[in-house]
């Protein structure tokens, strides 16, 4: 029996969409959330039947458009009308994870029963979903401020049979996918249309997947800083708590305990030094990963305040009587946090390439490039290269995407986020922060063998005879792309107890 999540009001956190996502769980949509979503449809319909009242996007048209009366006869095709035109994304797909986490985001945000939508759309949405029926979406075309309205007109296009989807890894034309599963066209009602792409969840979900991925992240660069510790010789005198408590950064703190803790009984850590003192990118490890780790917390809140909210517009209170036009859509929040990501996330990439060039240069009784005959091998002297070449990319894409806005809609849109961008540029910069570190690993594992006989902690031994098992040590030149893919592999594959 699959495991189920149902769809209420309940806080959704980081960690619980990671287990639904690795737990392939089904949703099922809460009796709660059923009753409200029913209920803010029949006072819609009935604020409608009994008032001549205009009200935005419901009976009127959009944008800069918004003054132009739609008569009641109308309102369907309206609705129609906004899904296709709008389905302007360009580029290439969003990736398939990214794509399904859209579906569970716009269910759990229309699931509040604010956004009059028919109960009828929101479980079609929950069957393309259980069913791993997911509609193609294109990376570029949105502004991040009107919602994601390119991308999530792409999502929404299927539930009206036009548009692709993915279904057991083929892409269709939504007709051949209303075909295997006897699926009518959903006929939008009022106010459905502009419910469905209204929203954040282009931006909300690339940020929650880069999340999830950034924890861990964070703690495989602490555990591979290690590794790079007892490989270069490091002091640990950086490490002491009572260097961390006179300047007491929560992720400060924590990066210094995890370095103790792991490098606990490392003979290497723990031997005479003949170095009195540590390049920064060893010395500043706490201060600088902790500080990472701060900015993805903030993130953190940031985003799972985003992913538990109305985004659409307008939002309809059924019990206060009032239908309200406002900007719960835009996404600056994200914007910022995203942007903000990304420079956190670039900067242990930043670190990692510092510690890849000391291992390899010859330094503290290591040979160069870490190869036992150095000239006729090139040993590690162009992983370094690759990351060098990542990590400067990572700056360029750190360019913060927030502080740009293009007046759009004829000026009745002025001021746009393009959190959609930042949301992008983000993705790039965590992938390329996987393969960073997965080359320091490389280099770690390899420079650390140089030790024996010394050992390193019985936590990094494991941690080390568990990679050897994937990628073995380099006697002589061989094709090093093909370690770091498998280096990648690993990591991506390493389990991580703490989220």
């Amino acid at each position: 029996m699959s495991n189920t999540h149902y769809i209420s009001s309940n806080h959704l956190s980081l960690q619980r969409i990671k287990q639904i996502i690795d737990g392939s769980y089904r949703l099922v949509l809460s009796e709660e959330s059923q009753q409200k979503i029913i209920a803010c449809r029949n006072y819609l319909d009935e604020k409608l039947k009994n008032s001549d009242q205009p009200f935005y996007g419901i009976n009127t048209g959009f944008g800069s458009l918004r003054n132009i009366r739609i008569s009641d006869d109308q309102i369907e095709q309206l609705q129609e009308n906004l899904v296709m035109s709008h389905a302007c994304g360009v580029g290439e797909e969003v990736p398939h994870e990214i794509m399904k986490l859209m579906l569970l985001l716009k269910i759990q945000s229309l699931s509040y029963g604010h956004s009059a939508v028919s109960i009828s759309t929101v479980r079609r949405l929950i069957d393309f979903y259980n069913n791993d029926i997911i509609p193609v979406i294109y990376q570029k075309g949105s502004l991040g401020a009107s919602g994601d309205l390119a991308p999530l007109a792409h999502l929404s296009l299927p539930l009206i049979g036009k548009g692709e989807a993915y279904f057991e890894g083929k892409k269709y034309p939504a007709e051949e996918i209303q075909k295997i599963f006897k699926y009518q066209p959903i006929k939008l009602q009022s106010k459905e249309g502009l419910a469905l792409l209204n929203g954040t969840q282009f931006m909300s979900a690339y940020a929650t997947l880069i999340l999830i991925k950034a924890h861990k992240l964070s703690r495989l660069a602490d555990i591979i800083s290690c590794i790079s510790i007892d490989a270069f010789d490091a002091l640990p005198d950086p490490f002491s708590e009572l260097l961390h408590n006179v300047r007491p950064h929560k992720g400060q703190l924590e990066t210094a305990a995890f370095i103790l803790e792991t490098l606990k009984g490392s003979e290497i850590f723990y031997q005479q030094k003949s170095d009195v003192q540590d390049p920064y990118s060893f010395r500043c490890i706490p201060q600088v990963h902790g500080a990472s780790k701060d900015a993805i917390g903030y993130c953190d809140e940031v985003v799972t305040t985003e992913i538990n909210s109305v985004t659409d517009n307008p939002i309809i209170f059924p019990e206060a009587d009032q239908i309200l036009s406002g900007g719960n859509f835009h996404g600056q929040p994200l914007a910022l946090a995203l942007d903000f990501l990304a420079i956190a996330l670039a900067e242990l990439g930043s670190i990692s390439e510092r510690r890849i060039f000391l291992l390899v240069s010859g330094q503290r009784m290591l040979p160069p490039y870490l190869v036992a005959t150095p000239g006729l091998n090139s040993g590690m002297m162009i992983p370094q290269y690759t990351a060098a070449a990542l990590v400067s990319e990572n700056k360029q894409l750190c360019t913060p995407a927030s502080i740009d806005s293009i007046i759009s809609s004829n000026g009745q849109e002025d001021h746009v986020s393009m959190g959609a961008n930042a949301a992008t540029k983000c993705f790039r910069v965590i992938e390329n922060l996987e393969t960073i570190l997965a080359i320091e690993l490389l280099n770690a594992a390899q420079a650390i063998e140089f030790r024996k006989p010394l050992n390193s902690s019985n936590a990094v031994e494991e941690f080390l005879m568990n990679y050897r098992e994937h990628v073995s040590f380099n006697q002589s030149d061989r094709v090093l792309g093909d370690d770091i893919r498998k280096s990648v592999k690993f990591l991506l594959h390493h389990q991580i107890v703490n989220f």
